[in-house]
């Protein structure tokens, strides 16, 4: 029998000290690129977004894909990347030690690329750090406050 798999993660993950560093004008490019590190690793990137100083990435991953290893290789080839273009992310600290990893649903799969898609809106409303602990205790992720670094 062959594998099958239909496992939808959003994975969150800030920048050193939450620093910001996107903007309208890198963006884009940043999020482009995590999309193509994805598709040449046989995961589906749905969709790929953030604002300001993190990101959120809605991916089915390979089911020959280890889950830490695709986010170790996406925060280590995006800090390359945004080394060598300094000029454009000039404000960039490096990557936050861990990450946030949540799995739903398939049929939820619209509602999250709408969710990434309006970042900007939605961090009118609320920080990043409001953000991630909400998204801990909505998936039911134990953690301590103080480890957090936010």
């Amino acid at each position: 029998m062959s594998t099958y798999t239909q496992i939808l993660y959003q994975i969150v993950f800030g920048s050193k000290d939450y620093t910001s560093f996107l903007n309208v004008h890198n963006q884009g490019q940043l999020f482009g690129y995590i999309a193509g590190i994805l598709n040449n690793r046989n995961c589906h990137s749905y969709q790929v977004g953030g604002y300001e100083n993190h990101i959120h990435i809605v991916t089915h991953i390979s089911p020959i894909v280890n889950l830490a290893d695709i986010v170790r290789d996406i925060k280590r080839a995006t800090h390359e990347f945004m080394v060598k273009e300094k000029s454009s992310y000039h404000c960039f600290p490096g990557w936050q030690v861990g990450y946030g990893a949540f799995t739903y649903h398939i049929s939820m799969k619209s509602t999250l690329i709408n969710y990434v898609l309006n970042q900007e809106h939605h961090h009118r409303k609320e920080t990043f750090k409001e953000e991630l602990l909400r998204l801990l205790d909505e998936n039911q992720v134990s953690y301590k406050e103080e480890y957090l670094i936010i």
